[in-house]
This record gives structure tokens, sequence and C-alpha cells, in this order.
């Protein structure tokens, strides 16, 4: 009898290019693949949360997939500290192998179950496979991380080989059966059997991305009207599409979109090395800021009915679809923060409610950055203008009209705050922070 091992899928919900995958099959165990839906977060999310689908129909083309190889995906429904050590001790696992994670809470996760795994004489095997660098692969010359996008990303560049692009060969590996094979296999749980509606109201995007839309990223990427940019942001969230694959994608058409794929590696390991960043500011001084809470204000800016066009139309497509286009986010973002002045973790955790594509790095990064508190953020004289970012953006309205029809009548409100004054009482409140 060959020893069991378990690969524990979480962030990687894909069987190609698969890093911890790759390096289980090669272990010379046979591997039972596992997920697990996870009650600690799922206790805590709306019960009609479009992600949880999204999940669960890549979590069904998974199970799909093992059964053409004779075998299947255990699918288990609880906390993950107490699941997978139960699995090991039923089917007597030698080791566990996983793809790493880096935030806090998963950190945290991942080091008691270690420590239940070693009281059960069981490995706890990681592999990177979020990123392209992790952790300490990519630091200044005296060893400390970065903290400014543009010379971490000139190091990413110069230490990038073939290596670290490369596809890892599953399919070999599977082929020759080196999962555990079974003939009965398990029904996947329903939406509704784990606490969720299985009602799909939001249109998931592609897991590919055009040649052609690459080719002119960087010309279309700030155009909120047209679809000219990747859509990706859920998949790279959830592992369904690989990373190594789409650095080969950059590298070969678009340097704008490969510089994208960079803030996201950056924004990991800032999480990694910062993880302080996730409730407070990354400048400790930008948490001296007074700032303002008014309950009519929040709601209009939730709701897209600020009277700011360009704002309103961002907000309204985020609650309607999941998605805000990228520089409409970072105008929503300043205007909370900055023309509102309400904190911007108000504003990140709406966030994380709402977007299909929520990653927590990137959100904290993204409203940090907008806030000015930030590694390598905005600076807080910088006050983005809604008017100007909507002349240069949607001259003609377009955005606009798709997602705020009464535009232009006298149903549209009236700007709940004037910008000039919004922004002087900023920069006072900052600089009086500061």
């Amino acid at each position: 009898m060959e020893s069991i091992a378990l690969f524990w899928h979480r962030r990687d919900l894909r069987l190609s290019d698969n890093a911890g995958l790759y390096k289980a099959l090669k272990s010379g165990n046979r591997i039972q693949p596992v997920f697990v839906f996870d009650t600690t977060i799922l206790n805590r999310l709306p019960k009609n949360d479009q992600r949880v689908i999204f999940i669960h129909q890549a979590i069904q083309r998974l199970k799909d997939q093992y059964a053409s190889f004779g075998s299947d995906l255990l699918v288990r429904l609880g906390d993950p500290v107490e699941v997978i050590p139960q699995l090991v001790s039923e089917l007597k696992a030698v080791a566990v192998f996983t793809n790493r994670d880096y935030e806090p809470d998963a950190i945290q996760r991942d080091r008691t179950v270690a420590e239940k795994l070693n009281a059960l004489n069981c490995e706890f095997v990681g592999a990177k496979d979020h990123v392209i660098f992790e952790k300490n692969e990519v630091l200044k010359s005296d060893g400390k991380p970065y903290t400014v996008y543009t010379p971490y990303s000139r190091k990413w560049k110069e230490i990038l080989t073939d290596f670290y692009t490369k596809s890892y060969p599953i399919e070999s590996y599977i082929a020759t059966l080196r999962c555990c094979e079974t003939e009965d296999i398990e029904r996947l749980l329903s939406l509704e059997e784990i606490g969720f509606s299985s009602q799909q109201t939001q249109e998931f995007p592609a897991a590919l991305v055009s040649d052609e839309l690459l080719n002119r990223y960087h010309e279309t990427r700030d155009i909120p009207s047209i679809n000219g940019t990747s859509r990706l942001s859920l998949h790279l969230r959830f592992g369904t599409v690989s990373i190594r694959y789409l650095v080969r994608q950059a590298l070969q058409s678009n340097p704008t979109f490969l510089n994208e794929l960079i803030w996201r590696d950056f924004y990991q390991c800032i999480l990694f090395h910062f993880p302080h960043s996730v409730h407070s500011s990354f400048k400790p001084q930008y948490d001296n800021i007074q700032w303002e809470y008014d309950e009519r204000q929040f709601q209009a800016w939730c709701e897209g009915k600020t009277g700011y066009p360009l704002v309103d139309a961002g907000m309204r497509e985020l609650n309607t679809t999941g998605f805000m286009h990228n520089r409409v986010r970072m105008v929503v973002a300043s205007f909370l923060t900055k023309h509102l002045l309400h904190d911007w973790r108000l504003g990140e955790r709406y966030f994380a409610e709402k977007l299909l594509d929520f990653d927590l790095a990137a959100n904290v990064g993204g409203w940090q950055w907008a806030a000015g508190s930030g590694c390598d953020a905005a600076p807080y004289f910088r006050v983005f203008n809604p008017t100007s970012q909507q002349e240069k953006f949607d001259p003609k309205f377009e955005y606009i009209k798709k997602w705020v029809p009464e535009f232009g009548t006298d149903k549209y409100p009236q700007p709940i705050v004037e910008h000039k004054f919004a922004r002087e009482r900023c920069l006072e409140r900052y600089k009086r922070a500061l």
C-alpha cells in the first residue's frame, strides 16, 4: 500500500499549472485532493454572495476534472483547522500539501493547522503559486522590503527569468494516476446545503483575455465606457487562472499590463511584511487625521447619489455588477477620503462586501494609496477633481449615462459637497495631522 497525502485547494481552483499540486504529485504519495468551504469566512457573508456561487461553480469543474482521471475532489464544510486534521486521521495521510496564502488570518490558520498535523506526525508542505515572487524574494540591497513600487518593479524585472514563469506539467503526473482512485464520486454539496442562495445575479467575466485587447491595453485601460481592461482580477483572486501564464502573455504583448501584474505582487509582499496595514495606516502619522462621519453623506456615496456623476456611475456599477473600473475606483476612493473626509477603512470594508474580485492586499493597498496613508501613496495634497476626471476619461458621458440614466435631468441630485471647499478642508485637516 502506498502512502496517502492530501492536496488542499484554496486560492488555486484549477488543475493546470498548479505549483502545490505539482509538488504533491511528485512526492511519491497517492494524492487525495480536498477543498473546505470555510465556515469561519462563510458565516460572515450575506446569503446571496455571488462570490460563493463563483467558487461553487469552480469546485464543480474541479470535481469533474478529477473524475475524468478516476479520482475525486473531497469537499467538506467547516473550519479547516478542524477538518484538515480530521481528514488526515481518517485517511492516515503522511503529508498535506497546499499553496501559500499571505493574508494575516490565513497565516495564523496555517500555523495552527501545522501544529495539529505535527502532533499527528503529518508534514505540512507549502508552495508558491499565487504570485511570481513572494516574501523575501524581492528585497532592497540592505535586506529590507521595498515600500515604493517603482524600484520594486525594477528589481522584480531584473531577477525575472523563464524559470519563474514556466508552467508546472500537472497533466503528465495526473495521467499516471498519482491521485487516489475511486469509483464513488461524492455529490457536491448544493449552495443551499451550505446556506447560500443559488440565484446568480451577476455575470462572471471570462478567464481568458484576447491578444488584441492586451496589445491596446495601454491605450484603453483608463476609459471606463469600453471593454478595455482584462477583467481577470476575479480569476486571479481565486486562482482559476495561472499568474505565470498571464505574465508570459504580458511579456509578449504589453509592458503596461505586466506592470499591473507586478503591482499585484507588490501589494501581496506589503501585506506579508506589514500586516498591521490591514487595520492601521501604513504611515502611522496618518492615523492622526480627524475624520468626519456623516451617515447621510456616506449613504449617498454608497448608493451613487453624491451629485458627482463619475463617482455615482462607479458606485452604481459596483452595486449592480460587483465590479468597478480601476480608474473610477481611484476617483471614488479619493472622493470618500478627501472630499467627504471619511475614514478609508469605511470604504475598504464596503468594497470588501461588494467586489467580486475583492482581494485584501490590493483592496487595502488601493484605499491607503487613495487616502495618502499607504506605501508609495498619492501625496495628501493630490485631491482628484471628479469633474476633471470625467472630462478626461468620459468626455461624452457614455459611462455615466449607462449607470446614471437620470443624469442631466432634475431628478439628479445636486453635489453633496462643493469641490473647492472640500479640497481646502482636506488640505487643512491633513496638514494639521501630519
